[in-house]
């Protein structure tokens, strides 16, 4: 498995923040991406790469997903330039908004497919 870019100063933060999370973070662990429900493929949660801790990871698949809420609107620079540094480390990065999550969680769940290699769809190891 290539780096992962773990950054081990903010293991505490990134704790809290678990903890401390949105309504459409905790929705979209419960339903989709905890105990290797989507697909068989291991997620972690509020996982600190460099300076940023980003909502979701599969490592294996080098894929974050980040849930925006409402401050994201005010942060729309700043999430440009966090998703051009994770790219530039090898992550795909998908951007999902918290209302999607909380009122059409089919259609996000079909978002997040789309992004999974084919052999993960059918059910062979990437």
């Amino acid at each position: 498995m290539e780096k992962s870019n773990y950054n081990k100063k903010l293991k505490v933060y990134a704790r809290h923040l678990r903890k401390a999370g949105t309504p459409g973070e905790a929705v979209l662990w419960a339903e989709v991406l905890s105990a290797k429900k989507f697909y068989g493929l291991q997620f972690n949660r509020q996982f600190a790469i460099e300076n940023f801790i980003v909502d979701f990871i599969c490592r294996k698949l080098r894929l974050v997903i980040e849930v925006d809420g409402m401050s994201h609107q005010f942060k729309i620079e700043e999430d440009v330039l966090r998703d051009i540094r994770l790219r530039q480390l090898g992550y795909e990065v998908v951007r999902i908004n918290e209302s999607d999550v909380m009122n059409d969680l089919d259609n996000v769940i079909r978002t997040l497919e789309a992004c999974l290699p084919e052999e993960v769809i059918k059910g062979q190891s990437p």
